[in-house]
């Protein structure tokens, strides 16, 4: 027997809004680059459906927080679990539905703005394809909720920027798990990652090629490699930028000389730092402090 779909599922929570508040936020210039048209929570949603001919006007991200279902774009149908996060594109063909034996729990939303074709292309490229696996992360869900929140209380303008503001945060979370997660508390957990870490842990000393790829148990040539493929730097070179980095918070709010600067960088030459400072920032240490240009 045939089991008809019910009116809604337990627990549901979606906000369209109206097409004369979408026209304003595509106006706004606080919301015009990126808004969010639909949104909404759907959990076990047994016997969700749909199939769009022409896809829908908006881009849509599905996240599955639990279940199973399964999409179906461009003639090729994806399997959908625990984790995973999909991209649908606009005025595409598509269909989507919950498994039938274990019905997803996902977190949708519809968007548009003058930047959500790059924001998509940009996902795409990264995830290279329309589906990654996210890991759960309790701070994106909380961020979701919200941007929900926000928008359940109406459509002041002052509501609508709160929350497409946290949006480009909340499509960040998912666009780069890794990096979401590395700025959240988590360690990091690839090469790139850990080998920063090390850095920032040892900022006052001179640590060498050597003892960086020692301590993540690679050579010092594949280290090299991958640091270099993973951040356009060598691992020295972006060694120096952190030093540089630290040097201009002492410099611009402390009345450390540059050479007890330097001895906190763990460099013993202050000649040798001005200069590296200098090839870095375009002018020198004393300049620098001089311009004092804070926010």
């Amino acid at each position: 027997m045939t089991r008809k779909k019910k009116e809604g599922f337990k627990g549901q929570q979606a906000i369209v809004l109206p097409r004369n508040i979408q026209n304003a936020c595509a106006r706004d210039a606080a919301t015009k680059q990126l808004y969010i048209t639909d949104i909404g929570y759907y959990p076990k949603a047994e016997l969700h459906h749909r199939k769009r001919e022409e896809g829908a006007a908006e881009h849509i991200l599905i996240y599955c927080q639990d279940g199973k279902g399964s999409i179906t774009l461009k003639k090729k149908t994806y399997s959908i679990g625990p984790g995973d996060c999909f991209l649908l594109p606009r005025n595409q063909f598509h269909e989507y539905a919950a498994d039938l034996e274990e019905p997803w729990t996902i977190y949708w939303v519809h968007f548009l703005g003058a930047n959500a074709d790059a924001l998509f292309n940009t996902a795409v490229k990264t995830w290279k394809g329309n589906k990654t696996f996210i890991p759960f992360n309790a701070e994106r869900i909380q961020l979701f909720n919200r941007i929900y929140r926000q928008l359940e209380r109406g459509y002041r303008r002052e509501h609508l920027a709160f929350a497409n503001m946290n949006f480009w945060s909340f499509l960040t979370s998912c666009f780069y798990p890794d990096l979401y997660a590395a700025n959240h508390n988590a360690p990091g957990t690839n090469v790139v990652d850990m080998a920063i870490d090390y850095m920032h842990q040892h900022i006052d000393q001179m640590l060498t090629l050597q003892q960086m790829s020692a301590r993540l148990n690679l050579s010092q040539s594949h280290f090299s490699y991958l640091f270099k493929n993973g951040t356009g730097y060598s691992p020295i070179e972006y060694f120096n930028h952190l030093k540089v980095q630290q040097a201009c918070q002492y410099l611009l709010f402390t009345t450390l000389r540059i050479k007890e600067i330097a001895i906190q960088l763990g460099i013993d030459d202050p000649y040798y730092f001005s200069r590296m400072f200098t090839k870095v920032m375009g002018l020198s240490p004393n300049q620098y402090r001089q311009k004092k240009v804070t926010p």
